[in-house]
C-alpha cells in the first residue's frame, strides 16, 4: 500500500473508532455503549480501513515494510482520532466532553502497570475479533467474532489505545502523562495482539 492511500485509511480508521467512541460516550447504558461501539470495527474491515491494533496482529507474518506501515497507521489513527474529536466539539454533541473527562480523568489515575496489563487483553479480544472476521468459515461467525472481540472488551474495561486517543482529545486532557498513558497502552495493545499468533507458533513448532 502506497503512503498516501496508508495514511488516508489510517486517519480514517481512526475517525471510524472515534464515532464508535462518541456513541459510547452518548450511552447511558454500558452494554448499550459496548454494542453499539462495534460500529467502528464493523466499518473498517468491512471497507478495508487502517486500524493499528488490528494490523499489529499481523506483524509476524510479514516483513519491515509491514511494521514501518502498521507504525504509519498508529499516526494516522491518531490524526484521525484527534480530528473528529475536534469536529464533534463544534457542534452541540460537545456535550459528551464532560463524560469523556470524567472516563479519561479515571483512566489517568490508573497505575500504568494496570493499564499495560489491559491493554493487552484488549486486543486479544481484537485479535479474535479480526481475526475471526477474515478467517471464519460461517458469514454469522464472522459477525460474531467483531461483536463478541468488541464488546467484551469495552464492557470489561480493557484498554484500547485508539479509543482512548479520540477520549483524551474529546475530553481536552493532552499533557505528558497522557501522552505516556498512551504510548503504554499501544506497547501493550500490540504484545496482545501477538498473543495468540505466538503462541500458535510455538504449539506448532513443538509438533513438527
Amino acid at each position: 500500500m502506497d503512503f498516501k492511500k496508508n495514511i488516508i485509511y489510517s486517519i480514517i480508521g481512526g475517525m471510524c473508532i472515534s464515532i464508535g467512541g462518541a456513541t459510547f460516550l452518548a450511552s447511558e447504558s454500558l452494554i448499550i455503549g459496548a454494542i453499539l461501539f462495534v460500529v467502528g470495527l464493523f466499518t473498517i474491515v468491512t471497507f478495508g480501513f487502517n486500524l493499528f491494533t488490528g494490523k499489529a496482529c499481523y506483524l509476524l507474518d510479514n516483513d519491515g515494510k509491514y511494521a514501518v506501515n502498521t507504525a504509519i497507521i498508529w499516526v494516522g489513527n491518531f490524526i484521525g482520532a484527534f480530528l473528529t474529536a475536534q469536529l464533534i466539539s463544534l457542534t452541540r454533541l460537545v456535550s459528551i466532553s464532560a463524560r469523556a473527562k470524567e472516563l479519561v480523568g479515571f483512566k489517568l489515575g490508573d497505575d500504568l502497570i494496570s493499564i499495560f496489563i489491559l491493554a493487552i487483553f484488549c486486543n486479544i479480544l481484537i485479535f479474535i475479533a479480526v481475526d475471526g472476521f477474515k478467517n471464519n468459515p460461517h458469514e454469522i461467525g464472522k459477525y460474531f467474532s467483531l461483536f463478541f472481540g468488541v464488546v467484551v472488551f469495552i464492557v470489561c474495561g480493557f484498554e484500547h489505545c485508539i479509543a482512548n486517543m479520540f477520549y483524551i482529545s474529546m475530553a481536552g486532557m493532552w499533557n505528558t502523562e497522557a501522552f505516556i498513558f498512551i504510548l503504554v497502552n499501544s506497547i501493550g495493545n500490540l504484545i496482545g495482539g501477538l498473543f495468540i499468533p505466538v503462541m500458535k507458533k510455538v504449539v506448532i513448532s513443538s509438533e513438527a
